[in-house]
């Protein structure tokens, strides 16, 4: 397959490359969008058959449910069958924005959306772009992230066409993400009497954000631990490995001195340090860094990019200083935690 390549920094000045990537996508098409968390890999969320060409695309498990993009709220109605009072609440604050919601879904999902569950995870997101395109579609979009199942999530254009050139009709060039992780995801479908909304994946709307909108939340156990044997994923990034480099990744939780000791001690051909800025003058292995200790949206904005470098410069095991789980770091360490398989040593 030829992917076409389509320029679009602005909805406005690429008018006439909005469409081309519209009309792609009208066609049944799956086309790799830019949103402000990662690039999607789109196609019509009401078309089952080109939505099943994303996860032959991605060689991703049917099982894995998507996420549907809209650009305006108007949108939403026709996806689930109510909106209730919590759902509004939080679209009032953090829409657009990077918050993935999930609802009862309508009888317009078909089942390749929602891997057959009863819900569907809705956002709408920042991006002008993304927006844009979703608006000249003039219908939802279905998006997970535009890489390899597996693989690093892309926060670049460089990424999409790494892993997907000669595989999707199109991918759009534009500007790299902002956030640099996938969305947050907050469940409110079926909430019986007293029950909480529950936190499905953590990202930049952070537990606290949601808490100030909602009240008390749960924190589903899968954020950071394995998912319960048997139990299906409600939501996309809760599955065993996800978001992994080729390179083998072990999480390493302690402080900097301890950290540095530790990476020290093992040193060995084919091994690095994936640390903080400030780990790197203490290290005698090499060092990819990803981002400040002390500033958790600069982690995660270069997570992604990071874990991709260690397969780039040829690295086989990388010992990975483990972030603080407050606000943003929660939603770092839930991507690290998968990346490592679980592998984790405690100092």
């Amino acid at each position: 397959m030829q992917t076409k390549r389509i320029p679009i920094h602005s909805i406005l000045e690429d008018h006439e490359q909005v469409e081309e990537a519209a009309g792609l996508l009208r066609q049944g098409g799956v086309v790799a969008i830019p949103t402000e968390t990662v690039y999607g890999l789109a196609a019509n969320a009401y078309d089952g058959a080109a939505v099943a060409k994303i996860f032959a695309a991605k060689g991703r498990p049917m099982d894995n449910p998507l996420i549907v993009h809209i650009s305006e709220f108007d949108m939403l109605p026709d996806l689930v069958e109510d909106i209730p009072e919590a759902a509004m609440e939080l679209a009032r604050r953090y829409w657009p924005g990077p918050l993935t919601i999930i609802l009862k879904k309508s009888d317009r999902i078909p089942d390749e959306v929602s891997a057959g569950l009863p819900t569907v995870a809705v956002r709408m997101p920042s991006n002008t772009v993304a927006r844009g395109i979703i608006g000249a579609c003039g219908f939802p979009l279905a998006a997970p992230s535009a890489n390899l199942s597996g693989s690093p999530s892309p926060t670049t254009a460089d990424h999409v066409l790494h892993d997907l050139d000669g595989r999707v009709e199109g991918i759009v060039i534009s500007d790299d993400a902002a956030v640099g992780l996938e969305s947050t995801v907050v469940s409110l479908a079926g909430l019986a009497e007293g029950e909480r909304p529950r936190l499905l994946r953590p990202g930049a709307v952070t537990p606290e954000m949601l808490r100030d909108a909602l009240g008390e939340i749960d924190i589903d156990p899968a954020v950071l631990h394995q998912l319960e044997e048997g139990r299906k994923a409600p939501s996309p990034g809760m599955k065993y490995k996800h978001y992994a480099p080729k390179a083998r990744v072990i999480l390493v939780e302690g402080d900097r001195a301890a950290y540095i000791e530790y990476a020290n001690r093992h040193a060995k051909e084919g091994a690095c340090a994936l640390c903080f800025e400030e780990d790197a003058a203490g290290l005698q292995i090499p060092a990819v860094t990803y981002g400040r200790a002390d500033a958790p949206d600069s982690e995660a904005h270069a997570l992604f990019d990071a874990l991709r470098r260690l397969d780039e410069e040829g690295y086989t095991t990388a010992y990975a200083h483990a972030p603080d789980k407050d606000g943003v770091g929660l939603a770092v360490y839930n991507r690290l935690i998968r990346a490592a398989a679980f592998q984790v040593v405690q100092l």
